[in-house]
């Protein structure tokens, strides 16, 4: 068996979460990727995914068997491009889903720039907290701010962000400054509905990881939503970076709990496959990639 096809069918299996829409991007049958999957893994002497009638999933051999494959096909595709006489021009519509706020506030300045570097790409821009499907909603790309560690889809990195827990001075006046995370669970908090991580606040303290259950007043599904919650007195909430670096340095809202640091943030475009990558979504990579480059919001 050709190991570059038994990887082709298992990325495109990882990205699409089915053996099904594996098999109609890659024009053959299910069973035959089935069979290569299964085939690989006898190889590998090692399960790559955990299959149900309802779901597919990595196990954590698979995940990091992934990540090298994607890392492979990256660098042979480089290869390509290198020797290749010529590229295709970008041109035709591009379907972007990007946070609402990081959308407004870093994205939307960009746009024209790019609309007049490719003047045959077409943009349609969706602005959501919420975290769509890209496949099955139809997006060629998505902007994501998240810890993407064990993410199937592939995902080039942006640049990063950190998060503050941060209040008005007048919270804080009124009700004290916690010193230590587990003061939080008596403070009222402002929470961030789509948090990965729920109301489980998790930091990097001076004694190793910590994390805290908060109980919060207020869950919003957009982080200006809560900011302005937050500037308007009622409680405590942890925002990224970009987001608040304005009321941080005009004293609207405190940087609290210095010594405990929440866990960095990566900003990622995400997108389904690397296979056939198509000249518009290389323009936009790499018009990305430039854009971010020198952009760090880990302060």
């Amino acid at each position: 068996m050709n190991k570059l096809r038994e990887i082709e069918c298992f990325i495109a299996v990882a990205d699409l979460g089915s053996f099904v829409k594996a098999a109609e991007a890659l024009g053959i049958s299910k069973a035959a990727v089935s069979r290569t999957v299964l085939e690989l893994e006898a190889r590998l002497g090692s399960r790559l995914m955990q299959r149900t009638t309802r779901r597919l999933s990595l196990t954590e051999a698979g995940a990091l068997y992934l990540e090298r494959c994607k890392q492979i096909v990256a660098a042979l595709e480089e290869a390509d491009d290198l020797l290749s006489s010529g590229s295709a021009k970008p041109t035709g519509l591009l379907r972007i889903n990007a946070p609402l706020t990081f959308g407004v506030l870093h994205l939307a300045p960009l746009w024209p720039m790019f609309l007049e570097r490719h003047p045959e790409i077409s943009l349609d821009i969706t602005l959501s907290d919420r975290i769509v499907d890209i496949i099955d909603e139809g997006y060629d790309m998505a902007i994501r701010i998240a810890r993407l560690s064990d993410s199937t889809l592939v995902h080039r990195k942006l640049t990063s962000t950190s998060l503050h827990v941060c209040a008005s001075p007048a919270y804080l006046d009124a009700h004290g400054t916690p010193a230590h995370p587990h003061e939080l669970a008596q403070h009222q908090t402002i929470s961030y509905t789509y948090n990965q991580s729920k109301d489980e606040w998790q930091f990097n303290g001076p004694e190793g990881p910590v994390s805290v259950r908060v109980s919060s007043r207020l869950h919003v599904n957009n982080g200006d939503s809560c900011v302005q919650a937050a500037l308007g007195g009622i409680g405590i909430t942890r925002q990224p970076t970009f987001m608040i670096d304005q009321y941080l340095r005009s004293g609207q809202l405190v940087s609290i709990l210095g010594d405990y640091g929440s866990p960095e943030l990566g900003i990622y475009a995400v997108y389904p496959s690397r296979a056939h990558l198509p000249a518009k979504m290389r323009a936009m990579l790499d018009f990305l990639t430039e854009a971010f480059a020198q952009v760090h919001w880990n302060d």
